[in-house]
């Protein structure tokens, strides 16, 4: 038996799972697959605790999604220790394929660096080349300002400063005060989430994009532009790895989705990546003859098998556990652009995968052979 943990990357990622193991076809030839869910309230004592219940008493063998990088970090510990297997797509902080890799865990979708070498270095080289971060404080954040200040300053721009606010916080007037003050050219939007759009509402009301400064929402999902309103979400720059809109494949199979999401909304990125990132562990399963209820050999296997799947295509799954994807670079459209429900997007280039992912020679992870 092999069991699923879905946390608070919401009914959405559960939907997405169930939909892999639909998918997979392991049910109808015999299989029992269980599929958890639970709520880490962005806190990872709370996750690392949920985490090592399901383990020892409910046998979990995997546990999928952990949106929140200092969850995910911590999760990534216990998994480690209990030889399980962690399906991270919803943490983007690039440390769980870097420094703080294990045999144990695998990163599909994005990560900080992803983000930074698209956002940043595209916005930089365009003219944007003064920088002030407005950044959550917590690893995520830290990690998605420390990878673009790098990136920014590599390409030939300046960062002026930054300001680190609480996650969640309800009022960013004293933040975005001193973002516009700094006469940065970019706003950097180091957090995610409802910050992010808290963020951009509030910045709308300072009138930051009217003074002639540019918000660069370093992590946006398609649930947030569907918030925000194309009205005021025009012009955003971002980058993703995933959109509905991309191809026949990505199209189908995100109108599948829709008639199965609670709530009625297209998948982002990361849901998206939940759903490869367990199709895959279960082909790795069904190609060992069943769960050997080891989770570094089944990484391993994961690692072996080529990666293929209708949302993010062929790709390899390195050794330092990073499923390479390429990124694109994407703009919120104006409201007269949009011809049909969801039609957000519009992409302004293509990063290869290679560039999307820090390259081994640079890569810390003590599982790289240098």
């Amino acid at each position: 038996m092999s069991s699923l943990y879905a946390d608070i990357g919401g009914p959405n990622s559960v939907a997405a799972i169930k939909m892999a193991v639909e998918d997979s076809g392991l049910v109808s030839k015999g299989w029992k697959i269980d599929v958890l869910s639970g709520d880490h309230q962005n806190k990872p004592d709370v996750g690392t605790n949920l985490g090592r219940q399901w383990i020892d008493s409910d046998k979990v063998d995997a546990i999928a999604d952990t949106p929140n990088s200092g969850v995910a970090l911590a999760v990534s510990n216990l998994i480690r220790e209990k030889n399980a297997v962690l399906l991270n797509s919803g943490a983007a902080t690039a440390d769980l394929t870097g420094k703080a890799c294990t045999p144990n865990t695998v990163s599909f979708t994005y990560d900080t660096y992803m983000l930074a070498h698209g956002t940043g270095a595209a916005l930089t080289k365009a003219g944007g080349n003064t920088w002030f971060f407005l950044t959550s404080d917590y690893a995520f954040g830290h990690a998605l300002e420390r990878d673009t200040s790098a990136v920014v300053t590599a390409s030939g721009g300046k960062v002026l400063g930054g300001v680190r606010h609480p996650i969640n916080t309800a009022d960013f007037s004293s933040f975005l005060l001193q973002a516009q003050a700094s006469k940065a050219k970019v706003i950097g939007l180091a957090n995610a989430g409802g910050d992010t759009t808290n963020a951009i509402k509030q910045a709308a009301e300072f009138g930051i994009v009217a003074g002639g400064q540019k918000l660069a929402a370093l992590l946006l999902f398609i649930n947030d532009v569907h918030s925000l309103g194309l009205k005021t979400a025009q012009g955003l720059s971002f980058t993703e790895s995933f959109y509905w809109d991309m191809n026949d494949k990505t199209r189908e199979w995100s109108k599948r989705f829709v008639k199965t999401s609670p709530k009625g909304t297209m998948p982002s990125m990361a849901v998206a990546g939940n759903y490869a990132a367990v199709l895959h562990y279960l082909k790795a399963l069904e190609a060992l003859g069943g769960n050997p209820h080891d989770g570094a050999k089944v990484v391993a296997k994961m690692k072996e098998l080529p990666t293929d799947d209708p949302l993010f295509g062929k790709g390899p799954l390195r050794a330092d556990g990073r499923r390479m994807v390429p990124a694109y670079l994407f703009e919120v459209k104006k409201p007269e652009e949009s011809k049909y429900p969801w039609d957000y997007y519009e992409m302004i280039a293509t990063i290869p995968a290679e560039e999307a992912a820090r390259p081994l020679g640079e890569s810390e992870c003590p599982l790289v052979k240098k």
